[in-house]
């Protein structure tokens, strides 16, 4: 059964269900190919971490698997009747986590803060809050610079841990995962979640089982009992596995493999698009670049130069060739469903050689140049072919591309420690509003946001604009302000946006599920059929 949703800015809900009949009434074998980065909850904002974490904490809000906000570890939240800069939620009563210990307000407190520091890859997602305080055993205030009407969306993967655990093992601060460090909080969880973590073999084999005491027994189906994850980065050993059997459940059905998943007995197969863009980062920032061949200037600060590799990039080619059809090309930094999104933004350049070489002329790289790609080759849906697609279209305007693609754990970092000069990344916007793509992709970087801006950009009108989109509460003005960030944004051509990836999960006959636009897994909603 396949479902292929073309178009997905008119609903969040575009989501496909899957009626799909595991070997074992619940133990779930899953594989996809990216493993998680850290075990520490606020390290990394990255997919297939924040999924795998998802199993086992819990943050105060949660997006259910058709994207929609639902009570989690807050039951309530509301704005303050006495101070329009505050919200107050209410916590969840008879919580415990995974060690027997009891959830309050006081861990609420510890781990915003917690989110909100320094090595935190979550904190532009806290950016405009000045505190968090507990008034009750059972009540968190969240005060914020100005009235912030959209705080609650920031909180959906921002995960809750206990204090005194921290404490006790040394984990109160963040792992520094850029900086290669290594804590107890990046190898040991102790969460509120549905599932407990019994054993992980980092890159070999995680296993999670059911908590028995968890709060939601009896509110969710939680029918998955015991979940087994294999991370299997090559494509044919994943589809093979499950083909075979081996595994029950697989998030990324290799592209090229669709129609021999469609025509096999016992399996289902769910398509829908995911709330993600895929694009090349240009560092336009830096005086003169490491990585070209270019002695004392950056082509890449040339407007004329960005402009020509915008244009010289085939994205119908890249959508049938290297997609088999699976991919929406875009010229959009953001995908359908996110506020601000507009079928303007969405329009691409023509394809155009003579145009990009004329204009690689008039910046006076008529003699085209070199510089280094790097590109993950395990994270997003054939990155690495991408890659290789692009290096070939880069180079008929007379850019040689040397490419270097490494496995995300290598490659991420080089974004976060500013030794990039060409890069790909993917973006997703769970908060579904601009403003986190702005906060972590275009503000300047310095402290609380920009940690993602690879590119050096630092614009501070812009700057300004994006800070006022946490307080602005005329959601009128403040929709216009996005409108013009997004022109400002489209001017620079910092990024070269090339397409909305698109979602091919692979269930057994067993179970039900929705395909999740954010890609977020979360078992606990899973049904046996």
């Amino acid at each position: 059964m396949t479902h292929r949703i073309a178009a997905f800015g008119a609903a969040l809900l575009a989501t496909t269900a899957l009626t799909v009949t595991s070997l074992s009434a619940e133990t779930l074998r899953w594989a996809r190919a990216a493993e998680a980065l850290t075990q520490d909850p606020h390290a990394q904002n990255e997919g297939p971490t924040t999924t795998l974490n998802h199993q086992i904490y819990e943050p105060l809000i949660l997006r259910n698997m058709a994207g929609e906000m639902e009570p989690a570890l807050a039951t309530s939240w509301e704005p303050s009747a006495d101070n329009p800069n505050v919200w107050v939620f209410q916590i969840r009563e008879g919580v415990t986590f995974h060690g027997g210990e009891t959830f309050d307000a006081s861990d609420v407190v510890f781990s915003l803060n917690r989110a909100m520091s320094e090595n935190s890859n979550f904190r532009e997602l806290l950016s405009g809050v000045t505190e968090v305080r507990a008034t009750g055993d059972y009540v968190v205030e969240i005060e914020t610079e100005g009235p912030n009407p959209l705080l609650p969306n920031n909180l959906t993967n921002i995960f809750m841990m206990d204090e005194g655990w921290s404490v006790e093992n040394g984990a109160e601060e963040v792992q520094d995962y850029a900086g290669g460090e290594d804590t107890f909080s990046a190898r040991n969880s102790n969460g509120t979640g549905p599932y407990v973590l019994t054993s992980r073999e980092a890159d070999v084999e995680t296993v999670l089982t059911l908590n028995e005491n968890y709060w939601g027994i009896g509110e969710f189906p939680l029918d998955v009992t015991e979940i087994i994850f294999t991370p299997i980065q090559n494509p044919a050993t994943r589809l093979a596995a499950f083909l075979t059997g081996e595994v029950d459940f697989i998030q990324d059905v290799p592209v090229q493999d669709l129609a021999q998943v469609e025509a096999a007995d016992g399996i289902g197969l769910g398509t829908g698009p995911q709330n993600r863009n895929i694009f090349f980062g240009l560092n336009v920032g830096a005086d003169n670049l490491e990585r070209d061949n270019v002695d004392g200037a950056n082509p890449f600060a040339d407007v004329r130069v960005r402009e020509a590799m915008m244009i010289a990039i085939n994205r119908e080619a890249i959508q049938q060739v290297v997609m088999r059809g699976q991919s929406d090309p875009t010229g959009a930094m953001l995908p359908p469903p996110v506020n601000g999104w507009t079928e303007e933004l969405e329009q691409y350049p023509e394809f155009d050689l003579d145009r990009a070489r004329a204009l690689m002329e008039e910046a006076g790289y008529g003699d085209g140049f070199s510089i280094q790609l790097d590109c993950p080759n395990d994270r997003y849906v054939n990155d690495e072919a991408i890659c290789q697609a692009a290096v070939g279209m880069f180079a008929q305007i007379g850019i040689t591309v040397n490419l270097s693609a490494l496995p995300r754990a290598q490659h991420f970092p080089l974004i976060a420690n500013g030794e990039t000069d060409f890069y790909m990344l993917g973006w997703g916007v769970p908060t579904y509003d601009s403003e986190y793509v702005f906060n972590f992709l275009y503000h300047t970087r310095n402290d609380g946001r920009g940690s993602w801006n690879g590119t050096n950009f630092s614009n501070a009108e812009m700057d300004e604009m994006i800070v006022s989109l946490s307080s602005e509460t005329d959601l009128e003005a403040r929709n216009a302000t996005i409108a013009e960030l997004w022109e400002m944004a489209e001017a620079e051509m910092i990024y070269l946006p090339i397409h909305h990836q698109v979602l091919n999960w692979g269930v057994s006959d067993a179970w039900s599920t929705l395909v999740d636009a954010d890609d977020q897994v979360k078992f606990k909603y899973f049904e046996l059929n």
